[in-house]
């Protein structure tokens, strides 16, 4: 689909230069084979004092198996200003622990192996990233039967 990046939420951290200054849509992926375990706390931040965390029982009702997509979000819009970059280093910070505003996705802050996530992303210059993102959310639902991981509304 045209998908770029794919860089670990750690490299990101470490240089969030590489996103790009243009509004799109992107996937953080679970690449690894490896078994999930849940945080009962994550490392998210609490945005106007509230508790980013859900219960154990929770999160395993969330999970869906045998897709590495766990979340579809997106940036800025034809009369919007945040971009890829912008968006995204505010998902970060809030990961590490800041008070910032991205609340949505936050329960990938839940996962014990949340530093190897993958992150990849698609510029669009004439689409509306929030139509697209619902467009991708509705076709996961199709093939899995219920949203990625840590979208909790779309």
């Amino acid at each position: 689909m045209g998908f770029s990046g794919f860089k670990s939420t750690s490299e990101l951290i470490a240089d969030p230069n590489i996103l790009p200054n243009e509004m799109g849509v992107y996937l953080v992926l679970n690449s690894t084979n490896k078994k999930i375990d849940f945080l009962t706390k994550g490392v998210g931040g609490f945005f106007k004092g509230k508790d980013p965390n859900i219960s154990l029982e929770e999160l395993k009702k969330n999970w869906v198996e045998k897709s590495i997509t766990i979340y579809i979000g997106k940036a800025g819009g034809i009369n919007k200003k945040a971009t890829l970059k912008s968006r995204l280093k505010q998902y970060l910070r809030f990961g590490q622990g800041f008070n910032v505003g991205h609340y949505g996705g936050r329960l990938i802050w839940q996962l014990k192996n949340h530093s190897e996530l993958k992150f990849c992303w698609l510029t669009l210059t004439d689409i509306e990233p929030r139509e697209f993102e619902k467009e991708l959310i509705s076709e996961f639902i199709k093939k899995y039967g219920k949203r990625p991981f840590a979208n909790l509304t779309g």
